[in-house]
């Protein structure tokens, strides 16, 4: 049935649709927040106004969020450039740093002193200095019609180039620019970045891991996810490279620390870079997720994930080399699985339908001009989706399958070499590539292990050759089906890795040393590569042409969607999909009903982790300091009826970046970070459901409890600017009246 038909056919028998903003929806740009938001956010219990919110002429909060590393966010919690952010946003940082023989994922690290806080290559802290609406100049000169898709992203990639070094010149900050709206509409953002951040503390896994993946994506929940790092600057207090005459960042603002505690119907702010939703995807767009592309992937993470599991938990050098891809892997994993079936909940296919019959309508009844724009509109959606289907399957075995074997990953890395070689580069341009090779080619050795990937290898291949369809499986990988049709793929597997040259460092940079002198053959003739090259040249030339074809198409198409569904629905408030750039999302405490006959409270405590504890389970190990605590009940000031908080949720619209970001109350205050959603809420970057959807916070109280009682690291509270408890010193707190805040006292709560 084509478009036209299924649309008339819905028109009859669904009642009209049109979305409204709902409850709590929503990923705010801070800079347009008193026009849009400020009056419903203080209608929900905010004390403050957006000028103190986000501000470029005074300290605001917004000086107080950072993205942490490139996906992540952390919230300054001193005066001293103390960041605080997610135990698994820290956790590669905290890997790096260890050893068997000094563990600090298992045991947790505590700096005591200033010159034990550990330096971390390549880690920055990013603060938005100001953010600007740039689409007058970035769209300049691009034409509206008549132009190919790659053709403009040319022309504003350009014009974004041009006005962000335009913007910073002659000062220390960088810049950048950002599509909203599908592209009709772009933003600058003013950045300060920071490269010298070390590591402060971190929680022994025990605590920032505990639930590990049974828990991940689940409530109630009961990890501490958390880890503290530090700013430093140079003597100006501006950015520079690590140093050790370096001094601790002094912000412009930082956040004080509520131990007050929440109740249901708080009003709750988050604050930080979200990574990327698709909240106005068509019918075709979401059902291409929904029953296409996380099937697959899912599939292929499930196998892998099985066989780094055991690997890890027999070893434990193994265990330590993969423990940050593991969680990384197993993190999408989970979400997907999620995401699937809270689409299908929602029935969010027939409800996206619904909408494009009112789409359609509004379309067909209108001028000529209007007709002309978005008539045809969504029949030409659903022909570039149909079309790009096989294509859209194939990349996702190449990315996931193929290429997460990391032999085949790390071979394709060296291609370039060969390349290089065959378009006649000189021996010092050669030799200088090679060198840059080899010393990428340490850390990927550092954390690799041979005899794993080859499990991985006899797994995933398989799932590669059978799942992509056969018009766009290479020629190379049908001869291996063929050869290895009664051995199977465990013995191309062992031959591929007894035959490779890639599989050490010794061997490989003895490999890279023969290609330094000239000979590539020495490269070009090993297996791995060259079951590298036919995967990706196969990818580059039979699948890619095809699908950005029709991903180009959709975009374009896309951006007018989005501009007809702007015209189409004057009075809802919308918002742009995240694309990690600064973000205000806000709700309110709240428990949630997930099924029939089950409902689930707002918080959670440590009496639950007592509960949990399973010594024959890693996930739910609890280590012996803390039961000491627990037996003893040692709380010190972070108590609340004879436990400690842990976590709670609310009704937040949040998204992988949002890791580590300050969860704040009414009057400016921190009162928790940020670190998971609800598995039943996580097709809100798709779709979103009010009733279901719950960020999950770690409790402030619990990450204060664990430094100053568990891990004797009391200096660093002493730092922090704590409110609103019954040890309060300071209940008007400096940093409040900075912000023009009037305080009241506040009761204790859960």
């Amino acid at each position: 049935m084509n478009v036209r038909s299924r649309l008339a056919l819905l028109a009859l028998t669904l009642l009209s649709v049109l979305p409204q903003a709902r409850a709590d929806e929503g990923m705010w740009l801070p800079l347009l927040l008193k026009q849009l938001n400020e009056a419903d956010m203080q209608k929900k219990g905010l004390k403050l106004t957006a000028e103190q919110i986000y501000s470029v002429n005074q300290g605001s909060l917004k000086d107080a969020v950072v993205q942490f590393g490139g996906g992540c966010t952390g919230e300054i919690i001193s005066d001293q450039g103390l960041l605080l952010t997610n135990h698994h946003c820290g956790y590669s940082q905290i890997q790096s740093h260890s050893s068997v023989e000094n563990d600090y994922l298992t045991k947790g690290y505590w700096a005591m002193s200033r010159d034990q806080e550990l330096p971390n290559q390549g880690l920055t802290a990013t603060f938005i200095v100001r953010m600007e609406d740039v689409t007058g100049q970035v769209l300049a000169g691009v034409p509206t019609t008549n132009i190919l898709e790659a053709e403009r992203e040319k022309l504003v990639l350009a014009n974004s180039q041009r006005v962000a070094q335009a913007a910073v010149q002659g000062t220390h900050y960088q810049a950048f620019v950002r599509p909203m709206f599908n592209g009709n509409e772009y933003y600058m953002f003013v950045t300060e970045v920071f490269q010298d951040v070390r590591l402060v503390g971190a929680p022994p896994s025990s605590i920032g891991k505990f639930g590990g993946d049974t828990d991940n994506w689940a409530w109630p929940r009961h990890t501490g996810d958390f880890s503290i790092f530090r700013i430093y600057a140079g003597p100006d207090n501006k950015p520079a490279p690590y140093s050790a005459a370096n001094k601790p960042f002094k912000p412009r603002h930082h956040l004080p620390i509520s131990l007050a505690g929440v109740q249901p119907g708080d009003f709750t702010l988050v604050f930080g870079f979200p990574g990327r939703t698709n909240e106005y995807l068509t019918s075709w767009g979401v059902d291409e997720t929904y029953s296409l592309s996380n099937p697959a992937k899912i599939k292929v993470r499930d196998a892998k994930l099985r066989i780094l599991d055991a690997d890890m938990k027999a070893s434990d050098k193994v265990r330590i080399q993969y423990a940050a891809k593991y969680a990384s892997i197993a993190n999408y994993w989970k979400k997907w699985i999620g995401e699937t079936r809270g689409l299908k909940k929602l029935d969010a296919v027939r409800v996206k339908q619904q909408q494009e019959v009112q789409f359609q309508k509004w379309a067909e009844s209108g001028d000529e001009a209007r007709r002309a724009a978005y008539a045809g509109l969504l029949t030409q959606l659903q022909k570039n989706y149909t079309a790009a289907r096989d294509y859209t399957l194939a990349r996702d075995y190449v990315s996931e399958a193929a290429l997460g074997v990391e032999l085949v990953s790390y071979a394709n890395s060296l291609a370039s070499l060969v390349d290089m070689a065959d378009n006649k580069a000189t021996p010092a341009e050669l030799a200088a590539a090679t060198e840059k090779a080899m010393k990428g080619s340490v850390g990927f050795f550092r954390n690799y292990n041979a005899p794993t990937d080859q499990k991985v290898a006899a797994a995933l291949l398989p799932l590669y050759a059978s799942g992509t369809p056969a018009a766009l499986l290479p020629a190379y990988v049908k001869n291996l089906q063929k050869q290895y049709a009664t051995t199977g793929w465990a013995a191309y597997a062992a031959q591929l890795y007894g035959k490779s040259r890639l599989t050490s460092q010794e061997s490989a940079f003895a490999v890279l040393d023969e290609v330094a002198k000239g000979n590539v053959q020495a490269l070009r003739q090993d297996p791995a590569l060259q079951l590298a090259q036919a995967i990706v040249s196969t990818y580059r030339q039979q699948v890619l042409p095809t699908y950005n074809a029709a991903t180009d198409n959709i975009a374009l198409l896309q951006r007018t969607y989005m501009a007809g569904l702007r015209q189409q629905q004057t009075d809802r408030k919308f918002y742009p999909d995240a694309n990690l750039t600064l973000r205000v999302a806000y709700g309110q405490v709240a428990g949630y009903e997930p099924a029939d006959g089950t409902k689930y409270d707002f918080y959670t405590t440590l009496d639950g982790i007592m509960e949990k504890a399973d010594p024959t389970n890693p996930d739910f190990e609890v280590s012996a300091r803390l039961a000491e605590l627990y037996q003893a009940k040692d709380y010190g000031p972070y108590a609340y009826k004879g436990s400690v908080p842990v976590a709670f949720i609310a009704t937040n619209h949040t998204t992988g970046g949002n890791s580590g970001s300050p969860v704040i109350n009414g009057r400016g205050e921190l009162i928790g970070t940020n670190f998971d959603r609800n598995w039943e809420g996580t097709m809100s970057d798709i779709m979103f459901d009010p009733d279901r959807v719950r960020n999950i916070t770690l409790d402030v109280r619990y990450m204060l409890f664990v430094v100053d009682k568990y891990a004797g690291a009391g200096h660093l509270v002493k730092e922090m600017t704590l409110v609103g408890g019954p040890n309060d010193a300071n209940p008007a707190s400096k940093k409040m009246e900075k912000l023009k805040v009037k305080r009241k006292p506040v009761k204790e709560k859960a």
